[in-house]
């Protein structure tokens, strides 16, 4: 869009070659003696002015930015490598956490950082980009285009990355930058365009740099930076057509409802498309300490949407966790009707019956998955499990076999095969099968105390000893966590 290289004032679309606006045209002619001084001029709208006016919001952001962070290290986390967890507490960004209910860690993920150099390289470039927006756009303009843009990063960030954690103030920061490249796209300036043109080009060339180093990086989180400089550029790009002037307060509030509107749907799809899938997540971490709070949470998601296999099925989960198989059957079979071919779902349904000790309907159902694939390892498995309920050691072994075969780092299958080897009095078979799950799986409590029990069958007392107390010791750790 053409400018006039004097004022900064837009230029017709049909001033073709022209490089003043018939302002400056008109007043270098009146300046040159070539027309009447006191020729009328036609008055136009002051171009946009920025002012010198102080960082005051800027100052107040970065104070927050940095009494965060030495809150956090004063309470113990560490200020070059925090935890995961500690970031949570702390109010980090999550997407099993924020759309599930967390909204508020948009806001408060901004405001945290992941260690020190972290926080030191956001906070350099908000002093100097944050200085530029507010003399641009006033104290509380601004503070609307970071918090509007910052939640825009977030929101992004979550839906970039489903996974994990993330934190810092780079998609606010990423925002202004948005925010003074549109504007300076689209505004006008009470400056040279020539200048303005260079300030466009610095931005510009901090927003690149930035991105491709995220790009390249691999550990940067670019959903942030991408989203806020998508929302600021559209919060830049309205100041700039329709509400420069600072006195304009109801054009600038629409401006501000209307970005907002734009962010809060972005957010309302968001939580359409993934929002029952991060409540499931969060039910089942709550499923280890608050089963009945999981349970809870799960029934209100099939409330919500009855048809919704993943909530089904983890209700189902927790329900077996808490040994209410009857309960987890029924879960599992209405998970059957709306996806018959879910992957987990029958095999989960075998072996509630096992617990239920409907070993026949278990067997059938195995039988039947074996026969449509006899190259089904979970099928072999759960066959396994069915025969050594019916005491068939040695028919329960060769499927426990057939799985490691077609599965070799199936878990578990070698402590199920120590078991029976133990049952057999073929303890030799016995320590075999326990060091192999151990080595492959690491170390277990229960394939110790398996260990354990085989080394006493060989009269090997000191060995079983050893293996009795590391099961303890690993039972109390794990009664710790």
């Amino acid at each position: 869009m053409a400018k006039c290289l004097q004022c900064g004032r837009q230029l017709s679309p049909l001033t073709f070659r022209k490089r003043l606006c018939q302002w400056c045209v008109q007043h270098d002619a009146a300046q040159r003696g070539e027309i009447a001084q006191d020729a009328v001029q036609r008055v136009m709208p002051t171009p946009w002015v920025r002012t010198g006016a102080g960082r005051t919001v800027t100052q107040g952001i970065f104070g927050i930015n940095v009494a965060v962070f030495l809150g956090m290290a004063l309470a113990g986390v560490s200020i070059t490598d925090p935890t995961t967890a500690e970031l949570l507490h702390w109010g980090a960004n999550s997407a099993r956490l924020t759309l599930a209910g967390d909204w508020w860690r948009l806001v408060t993920s901004m405001f945290l950082h992941i260690g020190f150099i972290h926080i030191a390289l956001n906070m350099w470039c908000l002093w100097n980009l944050g200085a530029l927006a507010e003399s641009l756009y006033g104290p509380w303009m601004f503070s609307a285009v970071y918090l509007i843009s910052g939640i825009s990063g977030s929101l992004a960030s979550i839906a970039w990355h489903p996974y994990g954690a993330s934190a810092g103030a780079s998609g606010a920061i990423f925002g202004l930058a948005g925010a003074l490249i549109a504007s300076y796209y689209f505004g006008e300036f009470s400056m040279p365009r020539a200048l303005v043109a260079g300030s466009l080009r610095c931005v510009i060339a901090f927003a690149g740099y930035n991105l491709l180093f995220g790009a390249m990086s691999g550990a940067t989180d670019n959903g942030a930076h991408v989203g806020g400089l998508a929302g600021g550029a559209l919060m830049g790009a309205l100041i700039a057509r329709f509400a420069p002037e600072r006195d304009a307060f109801l054009k600038r509030l629409a401006t501000i409802t209307l970005s907002s509107a734009i962010v809060l749907g972005a957010g309302f799809w968001l939580y359409q498309a993934r929002g029952f899938d991060a409540r499931v997540s969060r039910a089942n971490q709550l499923l280890a300490n608050q089963p009945a709070k999981a349970i809870a949470e799960l029934k209100k998601i099939i409330q919500t949407r009855p048809t919704f296999v993943p909530a089904h099925f983890a209700l189902a989960h927790a329900y077996s966790n808490l040994k209410q198989y009857d309960q987890a059957e029924s879960e599992l079979k209405r998970v059957l009707e709306l996806q018959p071919q879910h992957p987990w779902a029958s095999y989960e349904l075998g072996m509630t019956l096992i617990n239920e000790r409907r070993i026949p309907e278990a067997k059938q159902l195995f039988t039947n998955r074996i026969a449509k694939n006899p190259n089904d390892a979970d099928a072999h498995y759960g066959m396994g499990m069915v025969l050594a309920e019916e005491l068939n050691y040695a028919a329960a072994i060769q499927e426990y076999s057939t799985t490691v075969r077609l599965e070799p780092d199936f878990e578990g299958v070698y402590y199920e095969i120590g078991n029976l080897y133990t049952k057999q009095r073929n303890y030799d078979e016995a320590i075999t099968a326990f060091e192999k799950e151990r080595q492959q799986n690491g170390d277990d409590q229960y394939v110790e105390t398996g260990l354990a029990d085989a080394y006493k069958g060989k009269g090997m007392m000191a060995q079983s000893q050893e293996a009795e107390s590391k099961a303890e010791q690993l039972r109390k750790t794990e009664d710790s966590n």
